[in-house]
């Protein structure tokens, strides 16, 4: 039998449509599209994607369940922001280590958009304490860090993004060979794919592929900070 595909054209139309429908009556009124097309595909990749995961790392996880696992929620945090649609107009699934305990924590991501599908791996917005150990660990290892960016895979797939420092931070010298990295306030890479290859029935198999390239960032990382790979 063929494999099927987990996400499909339906996912990114109801996506469109919400981003022009950001109200909750219409919300409500097609709650059961999401669900059926929507959340249910997710939750159903992220339950496939286990195994896969747990062969790159035991310490990431993949939770299915609808409130509180790997799928981020629907619903958008407007208190204390000027834009108050109440639904994100994305698909957001995170893996994380069972160490994290939010979104700041090490992880893999990925990102359904009709605008945008991409795989994200790393650390985003770190806190201080953390960010000081990333910093402390690319200064006492400068060798690990450019090998774990380097590599033919990674280079094929990834690239490193995130916000940076416009000026060196706090006891660091303008000319340190390593500069550019030190002022990075997130450490992380993403790696794109395009619409019809996320609905392709061997998108699962291309995601867990990508993720395999990033290992050695990943395992640079999560040593950086003290924790297990």
């Amino acid at each position: 039998m063929a494999p099927q595909p987990h996400f499909t054209s339906s996912l990114f139309q109801f996506l469109r449509e919400l981003r022009d429908h950001n109200d909750r009556a219409w919300f409500q009124a097609n709650k059961a599209r999401y669900e059926s097309e929507v959340r249910d595909p997710a939750l159903r990749f992220i339950s496939d994607f286990g195994p896969r995961l747990r062969r790159l790392s035991e310490h990431f996880m993949a939770d299915p369940r609808p409130v509180g696992g790997s799928l981020m929620r629907i619903h958008r945090d407007t208190r204390f922001a000027k834009d108050k649609s109440p639904y994100k107009t994305n698909v957001g699934i995170q893996f994380r280590h069972d160490a994290g305990k939010d979104v700041h924590a090490p992880g893999f991501y990925l990102h359904l958009d009709p605008d945008s599908v991409f795989a994200g791996v790393g650390l985003w917005q770190p806190d201080p304490p953390t960010l000081a150990k990333l910093r402390g660990a690319l200064v006492d290892g400068p060798e690990h860090w450019k090998k774990a960016i380097s590599g033919k895979r990674f280079l094929a797939s990834w690239a490193l993004e995130g916000e940076s420092l416009k000026r060196p931070p706090a006891g660091f010298a303008a000319d340190h060979p390593l500069i550019a990295d030190l002022k990075r306030k997130d450490f992380i890479a993403a790696s794109r794919f395009t619409e019809k290859e996320a609905c392709s029935p061997h998108f699962l198999d291309e995601f867990a592929d990508r993720l395999a390239g990033s290992k050695p960032l990943m395992e640079f990382l999560t040593g950086a900070i003290g924790l297990p790979w």
